[in-house]
């Protein structure tokens, strides 16, 4: 039997949003007709909407795809006034409809970490740590980064999965490139219900592929957001038992950001890199940034400039007192030659 073809009602907030919507149909050769306002009908069979939803949520900014409204109706059919409690904004709909997209990304291990160096300000060719980044991969072998997919797993319940995996994928990328500086690994703490479980895991791998735990940096990816100051005090605290240390990303966007400092003491911060970029041209970020930079150099807390991307961010930032730097003038995020150092 053949499948049933399924109808999709979208509702765009502006002609612009739909005709982008429009270019991707049409490059997928599937039947849409206009309908009244900014919007569209598709029909179209669940197996192949389920190929396109990822690439029209990535075709839509954030704003557009908040403000879309969408309805799929599995059986066809015209709308009835029962249809309604069921639109979803395409936000939402998106991160649905790709759990599944997701749980056959991870099953197929579809995945791995890309490292970026992390270098010294005094010797920019000199390497000091490495961050990974986790990296995906579609089936056609389109590239996944790495917010998208923490977005979407964050959307499904599958946070904590999600963020085991790039720990594992980061740890034995690290191990396997023979790389012999330290590792920043990212942690995002809602994704932690059970910090004992999921630190012993971590160590475990760490320990099996003797990868020495002073080596290892977790870098908070999150600390604005987190919602509960103490629950990430403790969770740090475990970490730093184990004999690993902390960094805080983003630091220097905003006050709270600075009062985490006295409330974490991380080990490392990582200027906000829309702070970092162009600072050596705007007085205003170069104050708040110089600023930091000393709070934190008082407090014995070593600073990456992150986001360096001209000769002038990277000069700016070595005058100032940065320790670190990272960003594409100084390295770009890669896949490491295996067995070589």
């Amino acid at each position: 039997m053949l499948a049933p073809l399924g109808r999709m009602y979208l509702w765009f907030p502006t002609e612009h949003a739909m005709a982008k919507v429009v270019g991707l149909l049409r490059q997928h050769t599937l039947d849409f007709e206009s309908a009244d306002g900014d919007s569209l009908v598709v029909d179209v069979e669940w197996s192949v909407l389920r190929e396109i939803v990822g690439p029209l949520r990535r075709l839509l900014t954030h704003n557009e795809a908040d403000e879309t409204r969408v309805l799929y109706k599995p059986a066809g059919g015209s709308l009835s006034i029962r249809d309604f409690p069921t639109v979803k904004s395409y936000t939402q709909f998106a991160l649905v409809s790709q759990s599944t997209w997701l749980r056959d990304l991870l099953d197929a291990r579809r995945y791995t970490s890309v490292l970026q160096p992390i270098v010294h300000a005094a010797r920019p060719e000199h390497v000091f740590a490495r961050e990974a980044l986790l990296r995906g991969t579609e089936r056609d072998g389109g590239i996944v980064h790495a917010p998208y997919m923490f977005e979407v797993a964050r959307g499904c319940g599958m946070l904590a999965e999600l963020d085991l995996a790039a720990r594992d994928s980061a740890i034995d990328t690290m191990a396997r490139a023979g790389h012999p500086e330290s590792l920043f690994l990212n942690l995002t703490p809602s994704a932690i219900d059970d910090p004992l479980s999921t630190l012993a895991h971590t160590i475990a791998q760490i320990d099996r592929l003797q990868l020495a735990h002073e080596r290892v940096v977790f870098e908070v990816v999150e600390s604005e957001h987190a919602p509960d100051i103490v629950h990430l005090r403790g969770l740090l605290a475990t970490y730093r038992e184990a004999g690993f240390r902390v960094a805080l990303d983003d630091v220097g966007a905003g006050y709270s950001s600075l009062n985490r400092l006295h409330q974490l003491r991380p080990d490392f911060i990582k200027l906000d890199m829309d702070l970092v970029r162009g600072v050596d041209r705007d007085p205003y970020k170069a104050l708040i940034a110089r600023k930091t930079i000393e709070i934190a150099t008082e407090l014995g807390i070593a600073t990456i400039a992150e986001g360096i991307e001209t000769e002038g961010e990277m000069g700016w930032a070595q005058r100032h007192g940065a320790a670190y730097l990272q960003g594409y003038a100084t390295g770009r995020p890669s896949e490491p030659v295996f067995g070589q150092t």
